[in-house]
Parts: C-alpha cells; structure tokens; sequence
C-alpha cells in the first residue's frame, strides 16, 4: 500500500487484508460527505448541536477532509499519511460525539464508538502504509 513499485492492480488485490481496510476506510467516508453536502441546513444545525464553531469553517473543513481522504485511501495516494490525517479527524469527531452525548458509548444511542473504531482503523493503515 503506498509502496514504490507497486502497481495499481497490487492497490486492489482483495487477497492483501490491508487492502480490503483501507479500502473500506476511504469508502465509508463517502455516505458522510454526501449526508453533508446534500443538506447544509441540517449538517449546520447538527454542527450547532454540537458546539463545533466557528460552524461553515468546520463543515467545509470535515467535508474536504473526507474528499482528500477517501481519494488517498482507496487510490493508496500517500497512504500514511491520508491515513493518519483520518484517524485525527475521526478523533476529534469521538470527541465532539462523546461531549454531544455526555459520554455515551454505543452508536446507536448517539455514543462515539463509531468514530473510534474507524479511527483505531485508519492508525493500523497508517501502521502499514
């Protein structure tokens, strides 16, 4: 992943585990950006909710974060460092959530565990990057 010499098909082998990770790593960010970008009223309010200010500044700075790292992640362009960027990204979101929720774990209560694994996630790509 990221190495030089690797070939664009060796990016995708499905039979290389770090691959299947960071792939899923970068795609998963997509449904999120498209949740924000298709609905700014609402991602606003949320930002709001959450106490995320100055509110533009960190929608569009979430949302170019996704954008950068999902084409790093699924095309293995700068790897580590995409993945990196990522995991402090999806940090601060379990931040935001854990503080949002008062310290709920589960996501389906609106706890911060979702942001935590996926950014656990992105530091073992970034391990391997």
């Amino acid at each position: 992943m990221g190495e030089p010499g690797m070939s664009l098909y060796q990016h995708f082998d499905l039979t290389n585990e770090f691959n299947i990770l960071r792939l899923i790593c970068g795609l998963f960010l997509l449904p999120h950006f498209y949740a924000k970008a298709s609905n700014l009223e609402l991602t606003y309010k949320i930002y709001d909710d959450y106490r995320l200010y100055p509110i533009k500044a960190w929608v569009f700075s979430c949302m170019a974060i996704e954008v950068v790292c999902s084409i790093g992640m699924v095309f293995a362009i700068y790897t580590r460092y995409v993945a990196l960027l990522q995991a402090v990204f999806l940090f601060v979101a379990a931040w935001a959530t854990w503080r949002h929720s008062k310290g709920k774990w589960l996501w389906q209560i609106g706890g911060f565990e979702y942001c935590l694994f996926w950014g656990i996630c992105c530091i073992v790509v970034a391990m391997h990057g």
